[in-house]
């Protein structure tokens, strides 16, 4: 399932950032592209916003694997849409779970989706992220107020899984005590799950501002490349 109700707003473009061109495609088919190639994943919900004009121009929109839905103002809400059409088109299954993906990550490797499926696919569940490299600091009025402790630090990646079940309740319960929710790990923690660290990669990065677009094309061609 892919979220993309978000404006990107961040990127300066009045165009919304998962429509953007990149190396002869938009953002969010290169997004998409590694879950449509799985067999073993039965669909694809993608979560557009209220006013979304794009997504159904784009070739990919007439996949036979692709459904959509429209999503809320907020993240949580846009994955609760995304949750609700999996769990219609699943009702027949006992046991379902949800890989949920930025739109706006175009270079994740197929491998790393693989790895986590194999590592995170119980009641934890799991998420891609990288442990931090970098000195982290705390800011007090754009001056130094601390040095963070590294050592038990990640970065969160996605795609996060879970069972659809468990995430689906998890989220319900933040949205009813108004707790804000900016991934789904976070929600599921909050409901007193331990979602597994499954260790990503550095090219699988977020495009938010326009300066990520030239390196998200760097991994892509990459990848192309490796044998």
């Amino acid at each position: 399932m892919l979220p993309a109700a978000g404006g990107g707003t961040r990127m300066g473009s009045a165009r919304p950032k998962q429509y953007l061109p990149l190396r002869g495609r938009s953002l969010i088919e290169w997004s998409l592209a590694p879950f449509l190639e799985s067999e073993w994943i039965d669909g694809v919900v993608v979560v557009l916003a209220r006013n979304d004009t794009e997504f159904q121009r784009l070739p990919i929109a007439r996949h036979p694997r692709i459904v959509t839905t429209t999503g809320g103002s907020a993240r949580a809400e846009s994955v609760l849409a995304g949750l609700e059409m999996v769990a219609r088109r699943a009702a027949a299954f006992e046991e379902v779970y949800a890989l949920v993906h930025d739109a706006a990550r175009p270079c994740v490797a197929w491998s790393d989706i693989e790895k986590l499926c194999e590592e995170a696919a119980d009641e934890q569940g799991g998420l891609l992220a990288l442990p931090v490299s970098d000195t982290l600091k705390q800011a007090r009025k754009g001056k130094v107020a601390g040095t963070v402790d590294r050592e038990s630090m990640w970065r969160a990646q996605t795609p996060q899984l879970f069972r659809l079940d468990l995430l689906t309740q998890a989220l319900r319960g933040c949205s009813e005590q108004g707790l804000a929710v900016t991934d789904e790990a976070s929600a599921m923690e909050r409901a007193g799950y331990e979602p597994r660290l499954v260790r990503g990669r550095e090219s699988n990065i977020k495009v938010t501002y326009p300066e990520d677009l030239p390196l998200a094309e760097f991994w892509l061609e990459q990848q192309e490349n490796s044998p």
